[in-house]
C-alpha cells in the first residue's frame, strides 16, 4: 500500500486529505508540527510527503532543507496558502517536486501525487483523447454521443460528466469525494444522496435490454466500472 505523509497543523485539512487519500486507498500518517514531521518522515519509509509551508516548531522549508541535505529523496508536495510567484520558487529551489496553493481540490492534490510518483518521461506527440471505452460501452467526448453494443444511449450532461470521470478512472475504485469534486465542482459534502441518485439512473441506463453490469457499488468504499 502507498504510505503517504501529511505534515500539516491545521486539523480540518489534515482530516480532509486523511479522509480522501483513505477512500483512494492509501495509508496516510498526520504530523501536526514541523519537528514531527522531520521525525516521522526521517525514521519512517514514505512514498509521498504532503508538507505546509507555515508550521509550529520549524517550518516546511526547514523540514524540506534537512531532509534534502540527509539525502532522503522522498517526493515531497508543498501545500500553501503563500502562493506568490516567489514562494513557489523557494519550495522548489528547496527541493520540493510540486506545490499546490490553499484552497485545494482534492482531485488536483490525487493527480499530483500520482504524477510525481510516476516519474515517468514524458513523451511526444500525444493525441488528445477524444474517445473513451470499455468492453462494449463507448463514449465520444466531440460528439457527446454514448453507445453500448451499437445502442444509443441519452444522457443528460451530469449523466454525461459522471460518465466520462468513471470511464477515466475504469476498473479503479472511485470514492464519493472523487465524485463530488470531478463531478459536481463540490469541495465539501453536502450531506445529501445526489450521487446515490445519479449513479443508479445511469446505471439503468446502461444496463438496459438486459445488458451485463458493468457499473458496481464497491460497499462502504464508491464505485467501479469494471469487473466486480
Amino acid at each position: 500500500m502507498v504510505k503517504i505523509l501529511c505534515i500539516e497543523d491545521d486539523a480540518t485539512t489534515a482530516d480532509y486529505v486523511a479522509r480522501g487519500l483513505g477512500e483512494a486507498g492509501f495509508s496516510v500518517d498526520i504530523a501536526a508540527d514541523g519537528n514531527a514531521g522531520l521525525a516521522q518522515a526521517t525514521d519512517g519509509h514514505y512514498d509521498v510527503i504532503l508538507l505546509d509551508r507555515m508550521l509550529p516548531g520549524i517550518d516546511g522549508l526547514a523540514v524540506l532543507s534537512a531532509l534534502r541535505a540527509g539525502g532522503n529523496a522522498t517526493p515531497v508536495i508543498m501545500l500553501t496558502a503563500l502562493a506568490s510567484l516567489d514562494e513557489r520558487v523557494r519550495g522548489l529551489r528547496a527541493g520540493s517536486d510540486d506545490y499546490v496553493s490553499k484552497p485545494f481540490a482534492f482531485t488536483e492534490l490525487l493527480a499530483r501525487i500520482e504524477a510525481v510518483r510516476r516519474r515517468a518521461v514524458p513523451t511526444s506527440g500525444d493525441v488528445p483523447v477524444t474517445r473513451l471505452a470499455y468492453e462494449d460501452l463507448e463514449i465520444d467526448l466531440l460528439a457527446r454521443r454514448v453507445t453500448r453494443a451499437g445502442r444509443r444511449i441519452e444522457l443528460q450532461p451530469r449523466e454525461f460528466r459522471l460518465l466520462e470521470f468513471l470511464l477515466r478512472h475504469r476498473e479503479q475504485v472511485v470514492t464519493r469525494t472523487m465524485l463530488l469534486e470531478g463531478v459536481w465542482d463540490y469541495h465539501f459534502d453536502p450531506g445529501t444522496n445526489v450521487i446515490d441518485v445519479h449513479v443508479s439512473r445511469l446505471r439503468k441506463k446502461l444496463d438496459d435490454g438486459g445488458a451485463r453490469p458493468l457499473l458496481h457499488t464497491v460497499r462502504g468504499a464508491g464505485y467501479r466500472l469494471g469487473e466486480r
